[in-house]
């Protein structure tokens, strides 16, 4: 198979190296899942998006975005045929693995002098990946009287970093016997915030703790009590980069998923006066399951269609479920690509490459399929029809070997409504690492693919 390189001649790459800055650029700012909804909202504004609740009624040419609870985001442009004809969407999770901050952190190390931050992980890492890596927090902290402080301490380069401390390796004897999942364990993935006292007289104790709450005190107003209502995380520290001699890919944190994020995101905007309404959807929660309010399981989307549809004509649940049943979708999501130096977890002939365009999982899943969406055979074949017509590069796959593992998706969520989904997403190495590694071209590509079901798929 060529790749998309191969496809576009040398003077005719611009375009993709510069969607890379952007997108460079978007995830840099927009780490957390809160950060990417609020970016989202600014580009969409710019192209004429507006709240849904300022509409009195919605016509064909419409943009409309819903936004749940500033965590999960709908965008739609409303097209010619009724909601009732159903939709085509686009569907990526802007949740990634991380530290999240206990609501009890922070404390002071007696022996030490040193304070520090407790945490929980979230979503599947290999934890070792996370000690001696500069950190971030970012997040909101919510006072009692309402107010929601924003907190974003170690992006800019004049800011402090944090991070989490390993054994030295000459006295890792016994660490290094373990297998690598209980080398480092979840409680001891505390990050080291501070070792200054705090000046005070007589024998006060935890002097380094009270110190950096009187840091916070000073720079954001929360007291100790606030990390209570505080939704706080440590992400890894630094901009996205390009990688390789080059510069065919990026580096960055957070690709799963936010690399199909931006993509679908990018593909909504250009969609002008579509046939069938478009839809995408950037949701909270996937990584743990996309249970609570802000994830794909909740009853949020539902919602919006309802109140779309009530926006249009006279509402019966009726309609909403014929519109739901009539949609078809792309589960945005990442698919594994191709590791040449761990080739034993895949069977080559469905493995999906970096630069050979969007990857089409028909089901992901575990072992026997548990837990997937398995795409029928007739959506697969008019999407094939719908990315040939309009020449865009795709490859079909399988997260890895049958036995080797597995994971899942917000597909079968959605085709638990009745509507045709399938995944479709970018190939990336590394995914769920500190740092992931995705190329330019897919990203180019994903775009091109995700516009073409948007305008074309019926």
């Amino acid at each position: 198979m060529k790749t998309v390189w191969e496809k576009y001649p040398e003077e005719a790459r611009q375009p993709i190296f510069d969607l890379a800055d952007d997108y460079k650029a978007f995830i840099t700012a927009a780490k957390t899942e809160r950060e990417q909804v609020a970016e989202a909202i600014k580009l969409a504004e710019t192209k004429g998006y507006k709240p849904l609740e300022k509409y009195k009624k919605l016509k064909a040419g419409d943009k409309v975005y819903v936004n749940n609870r500033g965590k999960s985001l709908c965008l739609f442009a409303i097209g010619k045929q009724p909601l009732e004809k159903g939709l085509n969407i686009l569907g990526a999770h802007v949740d990634s693995p991380r530290l999240d901050i206990k609501q009890v952190p922070l404390y002071e190390d007696g022996a030490s002098g040193l304070a520090f931050l407790d945490t929980h992980y979230y979503g599947g890492i290999k934890k070792y990946q996370w000690v001696t890596q500069p950190l971030s927090l970012h997040g909101v902290v919510a006072k009692k009287d309402g107010t929601l402080v924003q907190v974003c301490v170690g992006e800019d380069e004049n800011d402090p970093v944090v991070g989490i401390s390993d054994i030295l390796i000459h006295l890792a004897a016994e660490q290094m016997k373990k297998p690598a999942a209980t080398a480092i364990e979840g409680e001891d993935l505390n990050i080291l915030v501070g070792s200054i006292p705090l000046k005070a007289e007589g024998e006060e104790k935890d002097l380094v703790k009270k110190n950096v709450l009187a840091i916070l005190k000073e720079k954001y107003g929360i007291e100790e009590d606030d990390f209570l209502s505080a939704e706080l995380e440590a992400v890894p520290a630094g901009k996205a980069r390009d990688y390789g001699l080059d510069r065919s890919m990026v580096f960055a944190y957070g690709q799963d998923d936010k690399i199909c994020a931006y993509t679908s995101l990018r593909a909504i905007l250009e969609i002008k006066k579509p046939e069938r309404t478009s839809c995408c959807i950037l949701v909270d929660k996937e990584e743990v399951g996309s249970q609570g309010n802000s994830g794909m399981q909740s009853r949020f989307f539902e919602n919006a269609i309802a109140e779309m549809i009530a926006k249009t004509t006279d509402y019966n649940d009726l309609l909403l479920r014929r519109a739901l049943h009539n949609s078809r979708m792309l589960s945005s999501d990442v698919s594994a690509a191709y590791e040449p130096n761990f080739p034993a977890v895949f069977e080559l002939k469905n493995s999906a490459f970096m630069g050979k365009g969007i990857v089409f999982n028909k089901y992901t899943g575990a072992r026997g399929k548990s837990g997937c969406n398995d795409a029928n055979a007739e959506f697969l074949g008019k999407l094939r029809k719908v990315m040939d017509e309009n020449k865009v590069m795709f490859q079909t796959a399988e997260l890895g070997r049958v036995d080797a593992g597995g994971g899942g998706t917000i597909a079968y969520i959605l085709a638990n409504l009745d509507m045709d989904v399938i995944d479709a997403g970018i190939a990336v190495q590394n995914m769920h690492s500190c740092y992931e590694v995705s190329s330019k071209a897919d990203i180019y590509e994903a775009v091109q693919a995700y516009t073409a079901f948007l305008k074309d798929m019926d």
